[in-house]
């Protein structure tokens, strides 16, 4: 028997595990690597994965969806915690308080997230839908710190702002071995802004 990180797992293994997402998850980006997103099928994903394609549907409307499972939770955390934070925050520290809780949870997901990255900076449709997915991220940071206090056009210019620290300091993270140094890296990223401004 291999190991899960195998992505190949026993025939007795039951099609209705609780894992079903993370396992044709894991298939996927598996196969992109192997074959290339656009030569990947859909039936192919869910037979690494020893489930169906109808398995596969119950979780994802499409192969693409498969890179972006947790953008919903990962907005939700990140705009939680830009509201929490200390109420003496100003907006862009507001900001980075949502980004650090972002870089955190990341740690836990170094080799894929550095996987994700190759596979979506190679297709210019998968990079074009993360664009979508970071601009849908920001609005709901400037949503959250207009629940701050923070009026337009400042709300906005933070949220896009860190949105680009984010992006930046993520590059950086998946080119580097360490899963811990999101965090710095956001913060060196901010601290680079915050000398262009002042200068």
């Amino acid at each position: 028997m291999m190991a899960r990180g195998d992505i190949i797992y026993p025939p007795s293994m039951g099609r209705w595990q609780p894992d079903a997402a993370l396992r044709l998850q894991q298939a996927a980006l598996s196969l992109y690597a192997e074959r290339g997103f656009d030569a990947t099928t859909v039936a192919e994903i869910a037979e690494r994965a020893g489930l169906t394609k109808r398995t596969f549907f119950r979780y994802f409307t499409d192969k693409r969806e498969v890179l972006f499972m947790g953008a919903d939770e990962l907005r939700a955390l990140v705009t939680d915690a830009t509201a929490a934070a200390p109420a003496s925050a100003t907006p862009i520290e507001a900001v980075a308080a949502g980004l650090n809780a972002a870089g955190v949870m990341f740690a836990q997901r170094h080799d894929f997230a550095r996987q994700r990255h190759a596979i979506i900076a190679a297709n210019p449709e998968l990079h074009e839908r993360e664009l979508i997915k970071l601009s849908s991220m920001a609005e709901s940071i400037a949503g959250a710190l207009r629940g701050r206090g923070v009026p337009d056009p400042a709300a906005i210019l933070a949220a896009q702002t860190g949105m680009t620290v984010f992006h930046v300091a993520f590059a950086r993270w998946v080119d580097q071995p360490d899963p811990n140094a999101l965090p710095r890296l956001i913060e060196e990223s901010l601290d680079e802004v915050r000398a262009l401004t002042a200068a």
